[in-house]
Formats: C-alpha cells, structure tokens, sequence
C-alpha cells in the first residue's frame, strides 16, 4: 500500500462562495478589477484583526505585540497593525517614515538591522525611537551623532545569544553572527552605554524565525529570559524594554501545521512573575511580522497560456518570481516544495489535473507551483497562491526582465 502524500495545512482564513474564494466577504474576481487587474496581492484586513486577536488570548496579559514591519511596509497594513499592537518594529528609514506616518508613539518605535546608515540613526536619534544597538562601532557612532545633534540617544542592546531558536527557517542567533553583540560583550557594552550617558531601555534577544514547534520555541524563551536575568544584573541602570523577539511560524509546504499556540501561552504565565518580580519596570515584548500579515494575504495572477510539454500540462501566467520570489522556492528554500495553490475561480470544480504553474519570465527558476493537482485550469482563469502576506512583493526582484509591477490592495 502506497504511502499518502503530505498535504497543506488547511486554509480556512478565505471562505468559498460561488465557485470563488472571497476577499474581505467579497468575490475575488471582483476584488482583482478594482486592483487594477493581474498579477497583484490581496491583504484582507478582517484576517490581521483575527490574528491579533487570537494571539491576545493565548499569551498572558502584559506581554506587548510589536508589529515587524520588515514583513510586509505597504502604509495600509502598517496602519491598520499599529491600531491592534503596541508597537512597530522598524528596519529601515523608509520603514520608519511609514511607522511615523501611522501615528504611533516614537516610544514604541524600535529600530533593528547590522548595518545602519549614519543618515538612519541620525533619523532615529530626532524622533526619538529604540535604536537596537547591533555592535560596539554602532555604539560609537550614535554617541557621536547625538552629541552632534544635541540629543540624548535612546538605545538597547541586541544580542546575540550563545543558544539558537531550533528547527527554525532562519537562525539569527548563535554561533558567529551579523546580527546583535555577542552576549560575553554585552555587559562590557552596557558600562559603555552609562559612561556615554545613553538613555538605555534594555535588551533585544532574537534567535530564530518561522518556526513550527512550540517545545522549541518555549525552550527559547526559557533561555531569553535567562539571560536577560543575568545581562541586567550588570547593567548600570533598571531595563525597563525586553524584547524576546517572536519565532512565531505559519504552515506553508506539505505536512506542516498550524503553530499551536497554547503550550507557549501557558510557560509564559509561568515564568512572567519571576521575570517581573526581577526586573519590575520592564516592559516584555514580542515582535512578530509573518505571524500576523502572513495567512492574510494572497498573491494572484492569471493565466496567459495553457500548453501541454511531452505529456505535462502548464500553466502560463502574467505573474511570477519576480513579484513572489518566496513561491518560485528562490528564498533561502534548500529543496523546493511548494506553497499551498488555488485556481480561484474554480473553487468548487471536481474536474482536475497535475500542472506546472510558470510565469513568463526567461528562466526556468520561474516556477510557481511544481506538478501539483488542482482544478483544470483555462486561459483567464486566476490563480491565487496563499500565505502570501509576508516577505513578497517587497522581498522579490520586481525589476527583473522589466516586467510589469504587481499591484496591492488592502481590504
């Protein structure tokens, strides 16, 4: 007997009426026309909104959300985030001009990445944002800017643990890295800090993204708050800010599900009172982008061609790894599986086939989807491809081949 096939989690956060998925309870054909058309993303709002809410009931109360920018920066998700969380979290000064614009407080605002730009930390430092210190050079450089300006810079310090976030996408701690100050340099820094006469607020501590195990992610957040115990302790003034980052994940290949969310919830009530009984005044955050906007949204093209290569069918659309690279399986993918697929407009049909999902570009790494089975498909039909909030059109080559832009509309 042969083996099942792993399949995708399920997608329920888009309902199906009348052959057609819906977006914000509206068709998504109809959705499409007011995008301007094909290729475009589609963030619905009501799914963020869920997401927040589902995430406040798991953790304890007191844990501040902090959107990550990073994930997805179009102004009208930023906005519509920073009205349900406690924070941005910024990486960039374009990031930052749009934190600004959407009316959140400067306190609230933090600043992470390795290599920024005096003309950013000059920004961060006038409107009085968290400037996460990622090195001792850092360091030197906003002490000289904030003198220049006539500002006292706020800052804390991002570390780079000895430990890493397990079975996650990417690690961004342990072992030798770009990110953050190695943790036997923290309290070294942290005297810096004082002497300089710095406004710290406290520690940043992020080992991992996108991952799907809670055991892992509690064991994590087990050793961030031990560190931070020990890091305070030799701090010149109470941390007030700890950030333990989030690591948070979402299903996107075959056999992964849903990140269960309540043995997290539940060690976090547990070890939250030492944690405030230790550091009184500090305020625990955790950042999360993929986590929020990622399920809510879609990226749709249509189909241009349909043709048949020695036996297997493709599908030819106006979209491709040039506005979702993550899909095509060209962003950090060691092997390439694919996201989970709909022909939209044939939600209900019984009628299908294994296909090869293609955009025009001329490469074969232009590769949607890889022989998988869905709806016979015709010219004009739409496709739409899940789990694609996050880390798409502005983490793809959109200047590739000069093809056309994709479009993005929030509803």
């Amino acid at each position: 007997m042969s083996t099942p096939k792993p399949q995708h989690a399920p997608m329920e956060q888009f309902p199906v009426a009348g052959n057609e998925l819906l977006v914000g309870g509206r068709p998504i054909s109809e959705v499409v026309e007011q995008a301007g058309g094909t290729p475009c993303y589609l963030y619905d709002s009501a799914v963020m909104t869920a997401r927040v809410a589902a995430l406040r009931a798991a953790l304890p109360r007191g844990i501040h959300l902090h959107y990550a920018m990073k994930a997805n920066p179009m102004p009208a998700v930023v906005n519509h985030l920073a009205a349900l969380v406690d924070g941005l979290d910024v990486a960039s000064a374009g990031e930052l001009e749009v934190a600004l614009a959407s009316g959140t407080r400067p306190g609230d605002i933090s600043f992470a990445g390795p290599g920024k730009r005096d003309s950013e930390l000059e920004a961060a430092v006038m409107a009085g944002i968290i400037v996460n210190l990622e090195s001792e050079g850092e360091l030197e450089r906003i002490t000289a800017i904030g003198e220049r300006l006539g500002r006292t810079p706020v800052v804390s310090v991002r570390v780079n643990p000895a430990f890493e976030l397990k079975a996650s996408g990417m690690k961004m701690g342990g072992g030798p890295k770009q990110f953050g100050v190695d943790e036997e340099r923290v309290p070294e820094m942290l005297r810096e800090i004082a002497a300089r006469g710095l406004d710290w607020r406290g520690l940043h501590i992020f080992s991992g993204s996108q991952n799907l195990r809670p055991e892992a992610i509690v064991e994590a957040q087990e050793q961030t708050f031990e560190l931070a115990l020990r890091l305070a302790a030799d701090a010149q003034a109470p941390l007030r800010w700890l950030n333990i980052g989030g690591g948070f994940g979402i299903p996107y290949f075959p056999g992964e599900a849903w990140l269960d969310l309540a043995p997290i919830g539940e060690n976090l009530e547990r070890l939250l009172p030492r944690v405030r009984e230790a550091l009184p005044e500090a305020e625990v955050v955790i950042e999360l982008g993929r986590y929020l906007v990622g399920p809510a949204g879609l990226y749709v093209c249509r189909v241009i061609d349909r043709k048949v290569s020695r036996g297997e069918v493709f599908l030819v659309t106006d979209g491709g790894l040039h506005h979702h690279l993550a899909a095509s399986g060209n962003f950090g993918q060691v092997i390439r599986k694919n996201y989970p697929v709909a022909i939209a407009n044939r939600m209900d049909s019984t009628e299908t086939e294994p296909v090869s999902i293609v955009g025009p570009l001329c490469t074969p790494l232009d590769l949607l989807a890889s022989r998988m089975e869905l709806p016979r498909a015709e010219i004009g039909d739409l496709v739409a491809i899940y789990q694609s909030g996050a880390y798409g059109l502005t983490a793809s080559p959109r200047a590739f081949l000069s093809h056309p832009d994709a479009g993005e509309m929030m509803v």
